[in-house]
């Protein structure tokens, strides 16, 4: 079974005889079958009885009814409800719409609305880059998804993939302050989000792709990337790519190895393990070998994509072909980007000494941190519950922040190579430890350094709005 965790958490309502001793057997009983008591909220006394309200933490829906059955059948004990935790918070949605001036009096209409807002509709025409100044865009991202590649979830649809775009924008504003809306489109194909993007650009200020199945979130990225001149970042890959790198560097301090030494085994060529092998090349790493479920990919193999033969032309420089655990043996780095239990001990065994283990595929990760913790030098995973997290949060929120706030029209390579550095930079030398590659997504300190990098960066490459309009300085 799963550890218990907050995700599959429960509210439960227990009516208790009021003698001693029903409490124990309660707790008891929730302990014997795997539950976690999270918290005690309290009890209303009426008559011969008391109400209690008990939060547990559970693995599964199917968990979640066996501690019910379990707490229901003892003696002196009744449930009254249990409420899924979950299901509770995303009730109505996570978001709502406020508003950042006060509307007291006729004044502040006529500014507002009209007949003041003629004026600044009409600077607006006169220039349309007055409008990253004068309207939401300055600070606004819109998520986009088709819901064809969701989570773990995979192909669930527009409707179902809601409620991830809403985190999202949750998270966007709780830790950048960055206004960000979620927009689920009903499409067929990449062409039909790129023309939808393309006309609904005019209201924001940059795109965040969100869970687009590869190899069409490829194109999709980069037709609007060309098309657009506001910030379009796809996450899933180039997010995902900046935090494993950020961790890399300290793994690599760690290992005391050289990353132009090093030979990296990428499972997975879909969105996210496409963008790691790019920014680890970009950084500099000694070689990339990916490889997706035929195994290894290298010049020549049949059945590829576009970006498979991308892959061929600019990585494994051995030309290695097989299977991933071939491609694993003397490997310095793994990179999981696939799915549940597809390497095993004896894989990670037969790399190079003090292996470092990424198994970043979500929510089960493709081997587990406990069957390798006595041979690999550092393993990291895509799950809180276990120590170095490779998550997300740590880098899109900055990363747009930072763009917003250097006005930058693109964010290109330099600005996610400085976003890692700043990233892994938030580990202190005297902090870093093999349990402690990468800060955790509510370090504070995270999003002030990589927004500070990126836009520092943005304007070293040329692309705030600034440096567009005036390439040589001039006025």
């Amino acid at each position: 079974m799963s550890r218990p965790t907050a995700a599959f958490s429960a509210t439960l309502e227990v009516e208790l005889a009021h003698e001693p001793g029903t409490l124990g057997r309660l707790c008891t009983a929730i302990g014997d079958v795997g539950g976690n008591i999270r918290s005690l909220r309290g009890f209303t006394v009426t008559g011969g009885s008391l109400r209690e309200e008990v939060v547990v933490d559970a693995a599964s829906e199917a968990h979640v009814e066996d501690i019910c059955e379990a707490v229901d059948g003892l003696e002196g004990v009744k449930v009254i409800s249990a409420v899924d935790r979950t299901f509770k918070i995303h009730e109505g949605g996570k978001l709502e719409t406020i508003s950042r001036i006060p509307l007291r009096d006729a004044d502040d209409l006529s500014m507002a609305y009209t007949p003041g807002v003629a004026r600044v509709c009409m600077a607006i025409h006169h220039d349309e880059a007055a409008s990253h100044e004068l309207t939401i865009r300055k600070n606004t991202v819109a998520i986009v998804s088709d819901g064809t590649a969701v989570l773990g979830l995979g192909d669930i649809g527009p409707a179902a993939a809601m409620p991830v775009m809403e985190g999202k924008a949750l998270l966007f504003k709780e830790f950048a302050d960055v206004d960000a809306f979620p927009i689920c489109l009903d499409v067929d194909t990449p062409e039909e989000i790129i023309e939808t993007v393309i006309r609904l650009a005019p209201t924001f200020g940059g795109i965040n792709l969100e869970d687009i199945a590869a190899p069409g979130a490829f194109e999709v990225e980069a037709r609007l990337r060309e098309a657009l001149d506001i910030p379009v970042f796809h996450d899933d890959q180039h997010g995902t790519a900046v935090v494993a790198l950020a961790a890399l560097e300290n793994a690599v301090r760690i290992t005391g190895k050289e990353f132009k030494d090093l030979r990296c085994v990428i499972l997975g060529a879909g969105a996210a393990g496409v963008a790691c092998a790019k920014i680890l090349l970009g950084r500099g790493i000694g070689d990339v070998v990916v490889c997706d479920r035929k195994g290894t990919i290298y010049p020549g193999r049949e059945d590829m994509n576009t970006a498979k033969e991308w892959i061929a032309e600019n990585t494994n420089r051995d030309q290695i072909s097989g299977t991933v655990a071939e491609a694993m043996a003397g490997a310095d780095v793994f990179m999981g980007l696939s799915g549940p239990g597809l390497i095993t001990r004896d894989d990670v065994a037969a790399m190079a000494d003090k292996p470092i283990v990424f198994a970043m595929a979500n929510p089960d990760p493709e081997i587990l941190p406990e069957e390798i913790g006595d041979i690999a030098a550092v393993v990291a995973t895509g799950r809180s519950d276990y120590p170095n997290q490779i998550n997300n949060v740590l880098a899109f929120p900055g990363i747009f922040r930072g763009a917003f706030d250097a006005s930058a029209a693109d964010i290109t390579e330099g600005m996610k190579i400085a976003a890692a550095s700043a990233i892994a930079a938030a580990v202190s030398s005297d902090d870093l430890a093999p349990d402690l590659i990468i800060p955790t997504a509510f370090d504070r300190s995270v999003v002030p350094a990589v927004s500070s990098a990126v836009a520092a960066a943005a304007k070293e490459d040329g692309v705030t709005r600034s440096s567009i309009k005036n390439p040589l300085g001039g006025a």
